[in-house]
C-alpha cells in the first residue's frame, strides 16, 4: 500500500513540476484534460473515451478540433493536488473528497462538481462469523479502506457512526481503519490470515469478495444514506468552467450521452469496460454488475447533500451548503439532483 501511495504522489509531483516549468496560462477553447481512477464506477468515462463523444459534441459547439487528454491518477489527494496546480482540468473522486476541496477553495479557486458518474453502493464486508453488525466490531478488528479517515468509505462510515453513537463519537472506527487499496483488501479478506477482518469495499471488488462463503455484508452505503446515492463525481475549477464554455458544454453533453448509451445497451457497456480497462474479469460477471438495479450510471447527483449537511454538522466542512446546487456548476441544474 505504501509503495502505491508513494508512486502516485511521486508521479503527480513530477507531473506538476513539468507543468510548473512554464507559466500556467488559461488555455484556449478546444482543449481538456481529464483524470480518472480504475473501476466500474468510471464506466461513463470509459464510454465517453471509447466512442469519442467529447469530439462529437465539440463539433456541435462549433469547435472544429478538440484536444482530449486522458490521465490516470491514484487517489483523491493526488487528484486534488493536480487540479489546484492547474495540471489537470477535470478530476474525479468520491463525493466527500470533492466536498472537501469545494470547502477549502470556497471564495478562491471555487472548485465545483461537473456531474455524477453514477450511483453505486459500497458494501462494508467482514470475514468473521461473529461480526453481524457494526456493534460487533472491536479493537481486534481492522477495517480496510482506500483512505483511512478521509475517503468516501471512511466518511460514509463516520456518518453512520454518528447516527448510532452520537456526533462526538463519529470517528470511533477510524482507530481500527487501515489504508489499503481495494484489490489488496479484497485478497486479504478472502484469503484470511491477516489483520484485515473487514473491508469497506466498492464495485466490482465487493461482488468478487461475496463469492467467498466466508465473507458477508454488514451494511451498504445505500442503507446509510437512505437509498441510491452518488459514488464518484467529476469536478473542476471555476476558472476552467468560465474560460471554456464550449469545451465544458461539449464535455457535459458527452457525459449525458454516455449515460444514455449505457442504459440502452448494458451488454455492450460491459464489453466497453473490459476493452478500455483491459480487464481480466469475465464478461458475464461485469455485465451482471452493470445490470444490477442497484447500480445506476446516471450523471444526476443523488443524495450528495446528505454528505454536505452531515459533514458540516460534524465539523469536517467549514462552509454550509444550502442545496446540492451550491457545489455543482449550473449545467447540471438541467437534470434532477439531490
Amino acid at each position: 500500500m505504501t509503495n502505491t501511495f508513494k508512486f502516485g504522489r511521486l508521479a503527480t509531483a513530477l507531473g506538476l513540476l513539468g507543468a510548473l516549468a512554464t507559466p500556467l496560462a488559461a488555455h484556449a477553447e478546444g482543449k481538456i484534460s481529464i483524470a480518472q481512477q480504475f473501476g466500474i464506477g468510471y464506466l461513463v468515462l470509459h464510454v465517453v473515451k471509447d466512442q469519442q463523444l467529447i469530439e462529437k459534441h465539440a463539433k456541435a459547439q462549433g469547435l472544429d478540433k478538440i484536444d482530449v487528454e486522458w490521465r490516470t491518477i491514484s487517489g483523491a489527494t493526488a487528484m486534488n493536488e493536480a487540479l489546484l496546480a492547474g495540471a489537470i482540468d477535470v478530476v474525479s473522486a468520491g463525493v466527500p473528497p470533492m466536498l472537501t476541496v469545494w470547502d477549502r477553495t470556497h471564495g478562491r479557486q471555487n472548485v465545483k462538481a461537473v456531474a455524477s458518474l453514477g450511483s453505486l453502493p459500497n458494501y462494508l464486508l467482514s470475514n468473521r462469523d461473529e461480526v453481524k453488525t457494526l456493534d460487533d466490531l472491536g479493537e481486534k478488528d481492522r477495517i480496510a479502506v482506500p483512505a483511512a479517515g478521509v475517503g468516501f468509505q471512511s466518511r460514509t462510515l463516520q456518518i453512520e457512526t454518528a447516527k448510532r453513537y452520537g456526533n462526538a463519537d463519529f470517528q470511533r472506527f477510524d482507530k481500527i481503519s487501515v489504508s489499503l487499496p481495494h484489490p489488496d483488501a479484497t485478497a486479504a479478506l478472502t484469503k484470511g490470515g491477516s489483520e484485515i477482518t473487514a473491508h469497506f469495499s466498492s464495485p466490482p471488488f465487493q461482488y468478487q469478495a461475496l463469492e467467498n462463503p466466508k465473507v458477508h455484508k454488514l451494511i451498504s452505503s445505500y442503507d446509510i444514506l437512505g437509498g441510491q446515492a452518488t459514488f464518484n463525481v467529476l469536478y473542476a475549477t471555476e476558472k476552467f468552467h468560465d474560460a471554456n464554455p464550449k469545451t465544458y458544454k461539449a464535455f457535459y453533453d458527452a457525459l449525458v450521452e454516455a449515460s444514455q448509451i449505457i442504459k440502452a445497451d448494458k451488454a455492450a457497456a460491459a464489453e466497453t469496460y473490459i476493452r478500455v480497462e483491459n480487464s481480466k474479469l469475465p464478461l458475464e460477471f461485469v455485465r451482471k454488475i452493470i445490470e444490477d438495479p442497484e447500480n445506476d450510471f446516471t450523471v444526476s447527483p443523488q443524495r450528495t447533500f446528505i454528505y454536505a449537511e452531515k459533514l458540516h454538522e460534524l465539523g469536517v466542512l467549514k462552509n454550509k451548503a444550502s442545496s446540492w446546487k451550491d457545489y455543482f456548476f449550473e449545467e447540471a441544474y438541467a437534470n434532477p439532483g439531490s
